[in-house]
């Protein structure tokens, strides 16, 4: 759109919302000759989802014998392939997709970063979907605030945890990161760093960390178990109901672990649960670093 109004000028262009126009205003403003009908004309409809049926009956009737001078530009969140509109559209123009598929999103910010004039690695790329979501807009914000800070220097895993952690709920990611790579010290790291970060009182967000932690390893382990029955993470992303990667990074940490390492981290986070709940006259912070040291080394080690 951008490159769309660079090209024909902003007094060339006119801009409608159909929550406010009708398909008649659309069309009545496409005919209109304006004062650079030579240089041509372009008019701009976005939320084009919302007209009614009559709203495109218009529409589609002047596709039919456009104006010759004019580009008629109609901006919609989604329009079926097989509705009318959108079939009219196709035969006098073009539809343009931009939907960004999950698997393709962690692809989706690296370009993002590169057309933002940074570079960020792999991890950075999925480390800030993790943490932000798949909201492009969010996911746009703070790839232009982390490609400013950066100056130049390459993103990395770590300048996304520092940078982005504090401003999602999912920063738990880097301590289930640490767990599957079996690196106590950033198991520890991460885990006082959610303490401190956390706006809850430590005994919650303390619950929390546990929570987590056993819905991810169940996670893992589940993993394990289709992996030795033969079946490949893409394909059982949809059976998990899982993220493509993030079915991808859980096959992976599953091949980190024995089964048993897996059983005996699930008892031994359920012991930690208990210890937190009073069963403990250790301090819970105390009980919290002996339960993460042996859920990530194991307790033979």
């Amino acid at each position: 759109m951008r490159r769309l109004r660079e090209r024909l000028g902003d007094d060339s262009t006119e801009h409608l919302t159909a929550r406010e126009s009708s398909g008649v205003d659309a069309v009545a403003a496409c005919n209109s000759l304006g004062l650079f009908v030579d240089e041509g004309r372009l008019v701009i409809v976005d939320a084009a989802e919302r007209w009614k049926a009559a709203d495109v009956k218009e529409v589609v009737a002047y596709l039919a014998a456009p104006a010759p001078a004019t580009v008629l530009a109609l901006v919609a969140e989604e329009i079926k392939s097989d509705a009318a509109l959108a079939k009219a559209v196709a035969k006098a123009g073009q539809v343009l997709h931009y939907d960004v598929t999950k698997r393709k999103l962690p692809d989706w910010v690296a370009e993002q970063f590169a057309r933002a004039g940074a570079k960020a690695d792999a991890d950075a790329c999925r480390a800030l979907i993790d943490m932000v979501g798949d909201d492009l807009d969010e996911l746009t914000s703070e790839i232009e605030k982390l490609a400013t800070w950066a100056g130049g220097d390459t993103i990395t895993l770590r300048d996304v945890e520092r940078m982005t952690a504090g401003r999602a709920e999912t920063a738990i990611f880097a301590l289930t990161d640490a767990w599957g790579r079996r690196d106590v010290g950033a198991v520890l790291r991460s885990a006082e760093e959610i303490m401190e970060r956390s706006h809850r009182p430590r005994s919650s967000e303390l619950m929390r960390i546990i929570a987590s932690l056993v819905s991810h390893v169940g996670r893992v382990r589940r993993c394990q178990k289709l992996a030795e029955e033969g079946v490949r993470a893409k394909d059982a992303a949809p059976r998990l109901k899982m993220h493509p990667f993030v079915a991808e990074k859980a096959f992976a940490q599953a091949g980190n672990f024995s089964a048993e390492e897996l059983g005996d981290a699930l008892v031994r986070l359920a012991e930690l649960d208990a210890a937190a709940k009073g069963g403990s006259r250790l301090p819970a912070d105390l009980e919290l670093e002996r339960a993460l040291v042996d859920v990530t080394r194991g307790r033979a080690a």
